[in-house]
């Protein structure tokens, strides 16, 4: 199990991750952004809850730490999500699937959209967590690499596969063996985040782009291509085109990568490194191609008859949000419940349709076919077999090597 380390975040870190508070994944709202509507950034003070509290860690081996569960008694859970993560109705008020599930199992779900960032999230989260203390939430939802680093704190507890017969059943096999979870004995995914390039057919003029190679090295795109500032999906997207395995890339294939990247950079070719803004710049056609986020590309294409995505042959990055059950949670056997109606195919058919995200469960097309049928034939919503085939994860990082990745990275994009 991996230590605690109470240290303060190194520059490096710090840079990071105000690269992503400004820009990247971390700035985005997840319905509202899908609009292409601008997303204000987070506070840089928030920088300021991540200073370690000298705690050491509270879990074991093996798992996390469990409390007493009062599941029977108290028909809650505390459910904790990022903002404009969750289906609402005409009023904006109220939420359908939740409503539903209440109904069915008599279950209150204390519903908080708490979260905007992972890092700080985490610092909110940490002090209770490494003190052996309940946090007051029974079901939080954290990007794959946080979530596995509390898995190796022992933070979370292992879920109880008895109460998660759909979820066992339904999960995309795409998402069943992450290496930070395998099996996914403590997690499963809440959505799927995948990368792509996006394109204006009309700012391309004839222009063929096939592959990230297109985008790094043809003149006539020179000024006119958007690289991601989140490293994990510029660098993971690299060395796919170099046809090198992001789950499996060693020192010398990351600084080949950033060399790649920077011989683009130095030659003008990239316009700007970007978060979610590229889409004002995609749909206007400043920008001709870029690297994009699954999720802005289905509203932009439904906003832009220019706008257009693939796949490249190479593949593409997928990475996760999760749902965990963190130590001490009062509603344990609630919060599996939840868990495993998200992964009902009609349940998740309603949230996949609002959200537009990349749905983990498996059988839900036909159930969305009934609500959007757009979406049930939208590769990105419900990913087809060859869709399938082709995603790949960034594979887990060491603390030393996170430290070292991103300091070449904050080089290369001049954050």
């Amino acid at each position: 199990m991996e230590h605690y380390e109470p240290d303060r975040l190194t520059p490096v870190q710090v840079a990071a991750m105000r690269r992503s508070l400004r820009s990247g994944r971390a700035a985005l709202t997840r319905r509202s952004l899908l609009r292409a509507s601008a997303g204000g950034a987070l506070a840089a003070g928030a920088l300021g809850t991540l200073s370690g509290c000298g705690i050491p860690a509270a879990g074991r081996p093996g798992g996390g730490t469990a409390a007493e569960d009062h599941s029977a008694k108290e028909k809650e859970v505390a459910f904790s999500n990022w903002t404009e993560y969750m289906d609402v109705d005409e009023s904006g008020k109220r939420h359908p699937t939740l409503d539903a599930f209440t109904e069915r199992t008599g279950i209150r779900v204390k519903y908080t959209e708490d979260i905007n960032d992972n890092n700080e999230f985490f610092g909110k989260i940490k002090p209770q967590l490494a003190a052996g203390q309940e946090t007051g939430r029974d079901l939080i939802v954290l990007t794959d690499w946080l979530a596995g680093r509390l898995i190796r704190l022992g933070w979370v507890q292992k879920l109880d596969p008895a109460r998660l017969p759909h979820a066992y059943a339904n999960l995309s096999p795409q998402f069943r063996t992450p290496d930070w979870d395998p099996g996914r004995a403590y997690s499963y995914p809440w959505q799927g985040i995948s990368t792509v390039i996006a394109y204006n057919k009309k700012a391309l003029d004839g222009v063929e782009v096939t592959s990230l190679s297109d985008l790094l090295d043809n003149p006539k795109l020179k000024g006119r291509v958007g690289l991601l500032t989140e490293m994990r999906d510029t660098v993971g997207m690299t060395l796919l085109d170099m046809d090198k395995d992001p789950g499996r890339f060693t020192d010398d294939d990351y600084d080949a990568a950033i060399a790649r990247v920077q011989r683009a950079v130095d030659k003008g070719q990239i316009r700007r490194f970007t978060g979610n803004d590229y889409t004002s710049d995609l749909s206007k056609g400043d920008l001709a191609a870029c690297l994009a986020w699954a999720g802005d590309v289905v509203q932009l294409k439904a906003d832009s008859p220019d706008v257009d995505f693939l796949v490249p042959d190479s593949g593409y990055i997928t990475s996760s949000d999760n749902l965990l059950v963190p130590n001490k949670a009062r509603h344990k056997a609630n919060a599996e419940r939840l868990i495993d109606y998200y992964y009902e195919p009609e349940a998740a058919a309603r949230l996949a349709a609002y959200i537009n995200y990349v749905c983990p469960v498996d059988g839900v097309k036909d159930e969305l076919a009934k609500i959007d049928p757009d979406a049930a034939e939208n590769p990105l919503i419900i990913p087809d077999k060859a869709m399938q085939a082709g995603s790949r994860a960034f594979r887990s990082l060491s603390s030393k090597e996170e430290t070292a990745y991103e300091g070449k990275f904050a080089k290369l994009t001049g954050a």
